[in-house]
């Protein structure tokens, strides 16, 4: 229980090329992050390259959206983005999330990875709540998002 992953994947219809940048580029995602209008009034501030290895934003809100960090770690071009996460508050916690794109029948898989290790506080909470059950609708919801946004941006 110290240890989780939370994973989710979806085919998009879309070249990897199409949908590499939405990812690679934190500037893009206030169109499809499901977690980008928990807070209106939340502050964001972008930080080094403006896509890619090297790329990073930072947010700070309400109790819902907290706050932490973001940075691009590593880039393949329409492969993979590797992001370190960092959340500040509620909880303090390092949890590496990476973007794949896989080409497949009909466009993209495209798969959605945290991982984690529950410590202090966070051991506690999670014999109560399960990081998949709690963050996996949100990943399925950002999927979607991001189909929708692709959708509309080849239209």
């Amino acid at each position: 229980m110290s240890t989780f992953e939370v994973r989710r994947s979806t085919v998009i219809p879309a070249a990897a090329e199409e949908i590499f940048p939405l990812v690679n580029n934190f500037h893009e995602w206030t169109a499809w992050s499901p977690w980008e209008t928990i807070d209106p009034g939340m502050s964001r501030r972008y930080f080094g390259s403006d896509s890619g290895a090297g790329a990073g934003y930072e947010w700070s809100g309400n109790r819902k959206a907290g706050s932490g960090t973001m940075e691009i770690e590593e880039s393949l071009p329409s492969s993979l983005v590797r992001i370190r996460l960092q959340f500040t508050r509620p909880f303090k916690a390092l949890n590496p999330t990476t973007f794949s794109f896989t080409p497949v029948q009909g466009g993209t898989e495209v798969t959605w990875r945290m991982t984690g290790e529950n410590k202090g506080l966070g051991r506690v909470f999670a014999l109560f709540m399960n990081m998949d059950k709690m963050v996996g609708g949100d990943f399925e919801r950002g999927l979607a998002a991001l189909a929708s946004t692709v959708a509309a941006r080849k239209s």
